[in-house]
């Protein structure tokens, strides 16, 4: 059974980034997280395959979060979900290994991140 990590600050967020994909990945175990720092504490404990993340939430940028997380488990893959889609938020997600996937969470978008977490891709 695969594991899915949702980190977001916003429960709602979660809600919704959870309800989306367990509605196409429904044997999937689900863990949540509020923040980065969590995030980190979570992971270490369940050693999820798959983690969205959210960028902008109090303490830990979701960029310095989902890099530690991939320095700590580099097998686990990581999107980023963001409404701050500037440029060098997207080139940063990149950079460390993620993808980036704009807000507000929809079908598609949660196709993509599914199609990425299942297809290694």
């Amino acid at each position: 059974m695969k594991k899915l990590l949702i980190v977001d600050d916003s429960k709602v967020s979660r809600m919704v980034i959870r309800a989306h994909i367990k509605a196409v990945q429904p044997d999937w175990e689900f863990v949540e997280a509020g923040s980065g720092e969590e995030a980190l504490r979570v992971a270490a404990e369940c050693q999820p395959d798959f983690c969205t993340m959210d960028i902008n939430m109090p303490g830990m940028l979701g960029t310095d979060a989902a890099e530690a997380l991939l320095k700590a488990h580099p097998a686990m893959r990581v999107a980023i979900f963001s409404a701050n889609v500037q440029d060098a938020m997207q080139t940063r997600a990149n950079s460390i290994g993620t993808i980036f996937v704009a807000k507000p969470v929809t079908d598609k978008s949660i196709g993509i991140v599914v199609h990425y977490f299942v297809s290694g891709q």
